[in-house]
């Protein structure tokens, strides 16, 4: 039924017998958060209505469709579970997750420390560094401080990625192939943090984790060569392979890659690492992203699948660590 802009599950998610007896208490509700104002809201929709129906079989539900960056009115950690699908600034960045630890409120996903640092691209790859995971040759900047082409050039060459530092989704992304195109593209940044990257030609992958351990390889081949907002999201313009057709050697060095990249940055519970393979089997990272896309056609439920978890078995298992934490912390354990 529906009331408020919530959506609740039904009878048998408030009475399923197998999570009373796996965590002797009362189920909480899991709060579903999704929209918020970033350049990605209508991505997190979709991901939140879809994540919102699938904990439905299990739990009692609710979906809150945000419009600014606070906190809803009514959470109470007696009671709720927060399962974030806020992606971008403020939902992505650790903004949300420090209003929800300040608040008590038991959230799965990422802390806010590590929200923060996956956000942020230069980070990432220098956490990465430390586990021996490279990234392509960069240079980034804040908009008020933007290099000169020639400055570029001279460093990276003229085959460039230019980004912002802490968006997803590919927002923003664009390639550029000559001093004309960079000058347009640098001169087109007004504000914010960016990166460009040398670009590697090579096959593009990802990789979910899950508590720790890397599920399936999904290989990314969009239509236009760049796997941008359009390719993303526009129907028809991306094939997915899931799994990646790789040799068995190089798909163990990708999963313990995405491994390594999710525990250098400090990362819990559940994310999506994105790797770029270059010939002869060199391995770049491009990301990790800490709430992924969640329709049932995203990647890290591709990923899943690969490892034998349909979309309604890997949502829950996705939330379960954070039910884990709630019951900790509304039943501790005596000494």
């Amino acid at each position: 039924m529906c009331y408020e802009g919530f959506t609740t599950a039904g009878p048998r998610a408030r009475t399923d017998p197998a999570l009373r007896n796996c965590f002797n208490m009362t189920i909480p509700i899991i709060v579903v958060l999704a929209g918020g104002t970033s350049a990605e809201r209508e991505v997190s929709l979709g991901s939140g209505r879809a994540c919102a129906a699938a904990l439905a079989r299990s739990f009692p539900t609710r979906f809150v469709e945000l419009r600014t960056d606070t906190l809803p009115a009514g959470l109470d950690p007696a009671r709720h579970v927060v399962f974030s699908t806020l992606h971008g600034t403020f939902g992505e960045d650790g903004g949300m997750q420090q209003l929800l630890d300040t608040a008590g409120i038991a959230y799965a996903g990422c802390d806010a420390a590590s929200s923060a640092l996956a956000m942020d691209k230069v980070r990432t790859k220098q956490a990465a560094a430390t586990r021996g995971i490279g990234g392509a040759r960069d240079l980034w900047f804040a908009a008020s401080a933007r290099p000169t082409a020639d400055e570029v050039i001279t460093r990276l060459g003229g085959q460039l990625v230019v980004k912002p530092n802490d968006e997803g989704s590919s927002v923003g992304l664009r390639l550029v192939s000559n001093r004309a195109e960079l000058e347009t593209a640098l001169a087109g940044i007004t504000g914010g943090n960016w990166l460009i990257e040398e670009r590697i030609i090579g096959r593009e992958l990802s990789v979910g984790v899950l508590q720790g351990r890397a599920l399936g390889v999904v290989e990314i081949r969009p239509k236009s060569g760049v796997y941008d907002y359009a390719s993303k999201y526009t129907k028809g313009q991306t094939e997915y392979f899931a799994p990646a057709p790789l040799d068995d050697r190089i798909t163990v060095k990708v999963r313990q890659a995405a491994e390594a990249v999710f525990a250098a940055c400090g990362c819990r519970d559940y994310g999506r690492v994105d790797f770029i393979l270059s010939a002869p089997n060199t391995l770049y990272l491009l990301e990790i992203n800490t709430l992924p896309g969640m329709k049932e056609t995203s990647l890290l439920p591709m990923s899943a699948r690969c490892a034998g978890l349909d979309f309604t078995a890997l949502v829950r298992e996705l939330v379960l660590p954070a039910v884990q934490r709630f019951t900790s912390a509304s039943h501790p354990i005596s000494a």
